[in-house]
């Protein structure tokens, strides 16, 4: 069986790596629809070999559709799921507008697909289900399985999120500062609150009452959301001067002893993870090798002894995979391989 799927954002950076990496994995297709706002109709994308030109989201009847993949911001997407979901189509969402909506799952195949069974079973259901943000999505894969050995108390993280999270002015502005400080321009902060270039920013989103920034927030509530309410989380997100791919520093405090090796050899038959960890120079990921990678890799797997049943972790994946366009289409192939698209309304 084939699918009529719809990109909605397709011109964007994670609109373009869903395009790739439909055709990248064969998903089956009988149609692929990118669509954008009205201002990008008639614009070109590419589809493997194909190039597709762009319909306006606007006039699209979405009739018909098995699939809507949507990246245009939470905006967009509170006007447009609803709609869309009403017209049959499941609709897999990469905002944060549906993430902690109550009757919308919050889905990392490897770690809860099964919850999919029950929503889809449902008769009153929104046809929408949400892709957690990036910063959560990689590191939800490798918590998952230690948390299934030894119960997970709590998680210090510390983000280096590359400028790609932000979008393509994003890119443009790191790129652009970078240049001009080598011909003496002084860099001018537009996308960003500071110079990114050669700099590092501890302020990604907007900030919260309690000086914790929205990226932060977002992280705590995903990961009870998705894995375990009862989980402590704590986090800091920074912005680094590298294009693709977020790392991330992880310490974690379990209530059930286990040992670095123990860890080492669990991540490693883990779904979605690849560890990478020699106690060498050059043994360990960075976020040059995971660009344009599927997996979540860890590195520096070690025992922390400040406290009973504490570990120290690296984790680095391509936050336009993983962290969104891959794990939007994991949750549709998820969807079919388990059989319930013959539920879709």
């Amino acid at each position: 069986m084939s699918y009529r799927v719809a990109v909605v954002g397709a011109t964007g950076n994670v609109g373009r790596e869903m395009l790739s990496i439909l055709a990248e994995r064969k998903f089956p297709v009988s149609e692929v629809i990118p669509l954008a706002s009205s201002r990008s109709n008639g614009r070109e994308v590419s589809f493997g070999d194909k190039t597709l030109k762009c319909r306006s989201l606007e006039h699209f009847d979405f009739a018909g559709t098995d699939f809507c993949i949507m990246s245009a911001g939470a905006k967009v997407s509170k006007e447009w799921s609803p709609k869309i979901g009403a017209a049959g189509a499941i609709v897999i969402d990469n905002s944060s507008q549906w993430r902690y909506h109550e009757n919308v799952p919050l889905i990392v195949p490897e770690v809860n697909g099964h919850v999919l069974d029950a929503y889809m079973a449902r008769s009153n259901r929104l046809n929408i289900i949400a892709n957690p943000n990036c910063s959560t999505a990689q590191l939800i894969v490798v918590l998952k399985p230690l948390h299934d050995k030894a119960r997970i108390k709590r998680v210090v993280v510390s983000t280096y999120q590359s400028v790609s999270g932000a979008g393509k002015a994003a890119m443009d502005e790191l790129w652009t500062q970078t240049k001009g400080i080598f011909v003496n321009d002084k860099p001018e902060a537009q996308k960003f609150s500071k110079q990114i270039a050669f700099n590092v920013i501890p302020h990604i989103d907007v900030f919260m009452e309690d000086g914790s920034t929205k990226e932060e927030w977002k992280m705590v509530a995903e990961t009870k959301k998705i894995l375990d309410p009862k989980i402590k989380l704590t986090a800091t997100c920074v912005r680094v001067p590298v294009f693709i791919a977020h790392s991330e520093a992880v310490n974690i405090e379990f209530e059930n002893p286990i040992s670095a090796d123990e860890a080492r050899e669990i991540l490693r038959e883990a779904p979605g993870v690849q560890v990478i960890d020699k106690r060498e120079p050059g043994g360990y990921i960075t976020p040059i090798e995971a660009a344009g990678e599927d997996a979540s890799y860890v590195s520096r797997i070690r025992e922390d002894a400040t406290v009973e049943n504490g570990l120290d972790l690296w984790v680095v994946s391509d936050n336009l995979r993983k962290g969104a366009a891959l794990n939007a289409i994991q949750i549709a192939e998820a969807l079919i391989e388990r059989g319930l698209m013959k539920k879709a309304a």
